[in-house]
């Protein structure tokens, strides 16, 4: 480990020379005048002074080489459609976007909302704010319209890009009618609406407020709009995370910092090539999406696809037919879809030429063991495993192969990545744990360029939510539990509000879940900690059986719930055996993967699930009710 150790080493103990060599990889119009600003701790400015803009360098520096090349590549298995456009053709598609939300009065720190399905207009939009430097602020399409409509209070957006409708699974998802509801309910109203109509819902347009966005493209022809140069602290983007309290989170992103983050991350982590393709099958309203669909590809001149559809539709094969059509280098995807697709005949893997693919990388939710096996078996191209999040920008944790090729240990995500100076703390005392002990994941000051800077419009949130959390120490909690081996790889156990308090054991609801995993019988599960007036806690399992026929009557239901009970406890002890199994054909998810844990536990504990705007198939939780019942 004697290479990536010393780069590591580097990357935090001499972090301004560091960053100052990594700014390199991006064009700045004026050079910065300090790499990191510490006068407000624990806030972290990177580059101040320096002048650049992330259109230029996603779009504009490219055009001399990359002209012709292919930029973004839009497959849609949902309305059986595909564009594909040059980096001269993005060009003047987000020159064209740019010059209508001039035309419409909005400013450099103007905020936009972006409420849209999976189609190329969604990425002009980002990208024609961040030209002119307004702040772009992107919303799961689909939201409900109360979602929405705290977002949209919160940002204060000028304008909002939105369409007709996006679809999901063959099923046309109205947007404009959940929009409309918003802005009602809105103490901010947006002076315009702009929308692209893709002619699958009907829908009458407010006078006065709504824009056609093909009469005000063809309007503005072949507009030039030119970069907007801005502070490398200038805000880019506003991305809503959920909070504890319930109340969304705007994570505040920069400019300077986030593309020499991103660049470097393209090159080390991902180990891209310029003039290759690249294909993340996450969602643009999503952080992976903004990092890995249009601004980090689009940084280091590759090719992105933007794909609108599912892992399975029409069939199990469509992201491994992607991957062969478009001879994809690096593909990007979660290990939900993995579970999913694991599901089905490995065949529709196989079957492909998956040649061109040098590696699949797997981040959103932890990748357990047998889902990691299973798919570098199949796949027989390396796997890997990266953990971050929204508030992050890009990987805390890693292999960065890009540097040295340090070996994969099964469970875990990796170690850290440069400039993350990672520590495993005792949750109370908040000092560094031994390795092999289980202790809250926190990064120590400062957090390096890319991540977050504030909560938007409200510093004091930033501090006490993520820097307060820890007697005497001032470091970044990630909330997640985590175990650092003498190797410095962190093997991530769940979060710490997800704890589950048995008779005073605390158990972390990955470790039960990693452990039924193992089960060859069990394809996916989710593991909640219900109130027992007994023990404090017990742990429910939610399981779904890779075949049904196990458990076709009550002597197979029985029989595999023994097994999976038997399994956790040679694994974990008896303590950490579950109280209960439940059998289900599916486990209640937000459409971008995530397991809702929480609406799952509210119904063992016969509590409201709360807000399930996100919810994928409302069907699902029915099933999660339905096991109860039988089994109460």
């Amino acid at each position: 480990m004697a290479s990536y150790r010393e780069y590591h080493r580097r990357s935090v103990e001499q972090a301004e020379e560091f960053w100052a060599e990594k700014a390199r990889l991006i064009d700045w119009q004026r050079p910065f005048d300090q790499v990191l600003d510490a006068s407000r701790k624990p806030f972290a400015a990177w580059f101040r002074g320096g002048l650049t803009n992330l259109c230029h360098n996603a779009v504009d520096r490219h055009l001399a080489q990359r002209a012709q090349q292919p930029a973004l590549v839009w497959e849609s298995t949902e309305v059986e459609a595909e564009r594909s456009y040059s980096y001269a053709e993005l060009h003047s598609e987000v020159q064209r976007m740019a010059a209508i939300l001039q035309r419409h009065g909005v400013r450099q720190g103007d905020r936009v909302l972006i409420y849209m399905p999976m189609i190329p207009e969604a990425v002009f939009g980002m990208l024609a704010c961040v030209r002119i430097g307004a702040i772009h602020s992107v919303v799961f399409g689909g939201f409900a319209a109360l979602s929405l409509a705290t977002r949209i209070d919160d940002a204060a957006p000028r304008l909002i890009l939105s369409s007709d409708a996006g679809s999901r699974a063959g099923r046309v998802v109205p947007y404009k009618p959940l929009l409309d509801e918003a802005i009602e309910r809105c103490a901010h109203k947006p002076e315009k609406v702009l929308m692209v109509d893709r002619g699958l819902h009907g829908f009458q347009p407010v006078p006065g407020r709504d824009l056609d966005y093909a009469a005000e493209r063809a309007a503005v022809g072949d507009a030039q709009v030119p970069c907007t140069w801005v502070d490398s602290t200038h805000p880019s983007y506003i991305l809503y995370t959920s909070g504890t309290t319930g109340r969304p989170k705007g994570v505040q992103r920069d400019t300077g910092g986030y593309a020499v983050a991103l660049a470097m991350s393209m090159q080390d982590i991902y180990c891209g090539r310029p003039g290759g393709t690249y294909f993340c099958s996450s969602d643009i309203g999503w952080v992976v999406g903004h990092s890995y669909i249009v601004y980090g590809p689009l940084i280091h001149g590759m090719t992105t696809v933007l794909y609108e559809g599912t892992p399975v539709r029409p069939d199990a094969g469509i992201l491994w037919r992607l991957v062969e059509k478009h001879r994809a280098q690096v593909m990007f995807s979660s290990p939900t879809a993995v579970r999913v697709l694991k599901k089905f005949d490995a065949a529709f893997m196989r079957d492909r030429d998956l040649s061109s693919l040098d590696r699949l990388f797997l981040a959103g939710e932890p990748l357990d063991e047998p889902t990691a096996a299973w798919i570098s078996d199949t796949l027989r191209k390396p796997v890997v495993d990266n953990y971050w999040q929204t508030e992050t920008g890009w990987p805390i944790l890693s292999i960065a192969a890009g540097v040295e090729a340090l070996p994969p240990k099964p469970g875990s995500p990796g170690v850290a990545m440069p400039g993350y100076k990672v520590a495993v703390l005792d949750e109370n005392t908040g000092q560094p744990v031994a390795p092999g002990t289980k202790g809250v994941l926190a990064i120590e000051w400062p957090l390096p360029p890319g991540c977050m800077q504030t909560v938007w419009g409200d510093d004091q949130r930033f501090v006490d939510t993520y820097w307060s959390n820890f007697p005497a120490r001032q470091v970044y909690s990630t909330f997640d539990w985590g175990v650092a081996d003498e190797q410095g790889y962190v093997t991530i156990l769940g979060r710490t509000d997800d704890v589950i308090n048995v008779a005073g054991h605390r158990l972390g609801t990955r470790e039960i879940e990693e452990s039924i995993s193992s089960h060859a019988a069990v394809a996916e599960v989710a593991v909640v900690g219900a109130a027992d007036s007994l023990k404090g806690q017990q742990a429910i399992a939610f399981v779904v059986p890779r075949d049904a026929s196990r458990i076709a009557d009550a002597a197979g239901r029985a029989g595999l719930q023994a097994e999976i009970m038997q399994t956790v406890q040679t694994q974990l002890g008896a303590v950490a055996r579950p109280a209960r199994v439940l059998f289900v054909s599916m486990l209640p998810k937000t459409r971008s993967g995530k397991l809702l844990r929480r609406s799952i536990q509210a119904l063992c504990e016969q509590r409201p699930t709360g807000d399930l705007t996100t919810l994928e198939d409302p069907a699902a939780l029915e099933q999660i009710r339905s096991a109860l019942a039988e089994q109460a």
